[in-house]
């Protein structure tokens, strides 16, 4: 597992060849995220990732400690993912300060 910077997420979500998976509830979700992001809540990311073994699966939630423990499970899975380290608030830090819109 490889972890990424608030900063780095940014590009990867420009990038779009990446799966960006979003931990956190579905109402956080609905307030804001990442754009480009897919909401798959902490107990149901299992079936909803069946079949893409070998893709790069970037995780974040709130703070950083789920995706942290998330990806590592996944690593085991077979799954290559990165975890972006402060999550979403150091993420909501990152796009404050550059102004720009979260979706």
């Amino acid at each position: 597992m490889e972890t990424i910077s608030a900063k780095e997420l940014e590009r990867y979500a420009r990038d779009g060849r990446y799966l960006i998976i979003d931990l956190r509830s579905v109402e956080e979700y609905r307030r804001e995220h990442v754009r480009g992001a897919v909401n798959v809540p902490q107990g149901k990311f299992h079936g909803e990732l069946s079949g893409k073994r070998g893709e790069s699966v970037i995780l974040y939630c709130d703070r950083g400690a789920l995706s942290m423990s998330v990806a590592r499970e996944l690593e085991r899975q077979g799954y290559r993912t990165k975890s972006v380290v402060g999550g979403f608030r150091a993420y909501k830090g990152i796009d404050k300060d550059s102004g720009r819109a979260l979706r």
